[in-house]
């Protein structure tokens, strides 16, 4: 790396006056300015007046935490997770829900403007719903720390290598909280403790599935240790000893999908623990009735659900709407989404495996209506292709304002779409996770 392009690296360097934050940054930093330079500062919220440190410089931007807040914002508070400080799992707990809530929309919009420089003629409420025991699906980190004798399970720590020592966590379904401890307690007692970097949790209503990761073979008396805990606790076991596709049940435990519900929809939705679906199963509920609200999907439309996973979209549109195509680029995930539809009786919908990062085409034809749902990175060729599709209104949900406001963008100045409404979804309190939805009408 060149020395143009290297990071200045200092011990903390404190500001000796107090600064004002006058706004906010993706990841939830503070924003402040001194002496016309830009200054994000971890931790800090808008309309504070803190004392900070400068932790690093850069040429056109420095980072720097807090040393004392001098004037709190009325959304600060104390944590109510007594690991909060150390556990990396969560950003904000700092902040109360409506004070996160407004700082997500602040930065939805000021991406659009500033990135995307367009606005929104409507920004909408936020959608909220229940702030702790949300999270049915994470990944564990696991590891023996030799020099305490024991296991740990649990989220990295804030800007560390190692774990955090946890016995609970207020984010996590109530059910997964409460097998942190004895989990670590059984892996102390295998021969391979030292061999298990990770395990994946997933839940539905009945069951709860733990994918132990493991760089060794168990011994027959690991696995006895291991089917004791998953008996004693109603679990279910899987193993992964390569690969994904190595993932199997630890017998007598069954392979069968785990479901969630759609009761607006009578919907049964199943998966598999390691594909992807939404995390906070109330949240995604309120997503979809707003999403397809905002469609206005008639029974004569027919309507595509691009990035469209297992169905969690396409399966609700379908019964309101004439036709529904359905594609996404994971023959896996077109393969469940095809067994959703039939153990659901619905016959409208077409799915296809098609890779929507590469080429997009004329050959899905013609749509009314489009939903677009994609990863972090975007839809940015389908914007630049939207011509294709012809649809009169788009609903755009994102998990990345950054990409949403680029492809806006492309939407507004090139293709004659207007962003008629926009607002976030509370998908992932005390997190930095921004989701959003917007909607898109092509201007007649």
């Amino acid at each position: 790396m060149s020395k143009k392009g290297r990071t200045r690296r200092r011990e903390p360097e404190p500001h000796p006056d107090p600064i004002t934050i006058t706004g906010v940054a993706e990841g939830g930093k503070g924003v402040a300015r001194i002496d016309g330079k830009t200054v994000f500062v971890k931790g800090a919220m808008v309309g504070e007046v803190v004392m900070i440190e400068f932790i690093r410089r850069r040429p056109s931007y420095d980072d720097a935490r807090l040393r004392e807040v001098l004037e709190p914002s009325k959304y600060r508070q104390a944590p109510p997770c007594e690991f909060f400080s150390q556990c990396g799992g969560c950003s904000l707990q700092h902040q109360t829900s409506e004070g996160q809530i407004t700082d997500k929309q602040a930065i939805l919009l000021e991406q659009l403007t500033h990135i995307g420089r367009v606005a929104p003629e409507q920004v909408v409420a936020p959608l909220q719903g229940q702030a702790w025991g949300y999270r049915g699906k994470a990944r564990l980190s696991v590891r023996y720390v030799k020099a305490k004798q024991r296991v740990l399970v649990g989220f990295r720590e804030k800007q560390q290598r190692g774990i955090t020592e946890m016995d609970s966590c207020r984010v996590l379904d109530k059910r997964v909280s409460a097998l942190l401890a004895p989990l670590a307690a059984m892996i102390e007692q295998l021969s391979i403790r030292e061999e298990i970097p990770q395990i994946e949790v997933a839940v539905d209503d009945r069951v709860v599935v733990l994918i132990m990761r493991h760089m060794q073979i168990f011994s027959s008396e690991d696995r006895q240790l291991i089917r004791a805990f998953g008996d004693a606790h109603q679990v279910r076991i899987m193993l992964q000893p390569a690969g994904l596709d190595s993932v199997h049940p630890l017998p007598p435990d069954s392979a069968d999908p785990l479901s969630y519900q759609l009761p607006d929809y009578q919907l049964t939705i199943e998966f598999y623990p390691l594909q992807f679906t939404q995390v906070n199963n109330e949240m995604n509920r309120q997503m979809i009735n707003q999403a397809l609200g905002w469609l206005e999907v008639k029974q004569d439309d027919r309507v595509a659900d691009l990035f469209c996973g297992v169905g969690n979209f396409t399966l609700p549109l379908a019964t309101l709407a004439g036709e529904v195509v359905g594609v996404e680029g994971d023959a896996d995930l077109v393969k469940q989404a095809g067994r959703n539809a039939a153990l659901n009786n619905i016959s409208n919908v077409d799915f296809r495996e098609q890779d929507l990062f590469v080429e997009i085409g004329s050959s899905l034809g013609h749509f009314d209506k489009l939903l677009l749902d994609p990863p972090r990175s975007g839809a940015q060729l389908i914007c630049e292709n939207i011509e294709n599709f012809k649809a009169t209104r788009i609903v755009y949900v994102s998990c990345n304002p950054a990409t949403l406001a680029r492809d806006a963008a492309v939407l507004v100045k090139q293709k004659g779409y207007r962003l008629v409404r926009t607002g976030v979804i509370d998908m992932f309190p005390h997190t930095s996770h921004v989701e959003s939805m917007a909607l898109f009408e092509l201007i007649e």
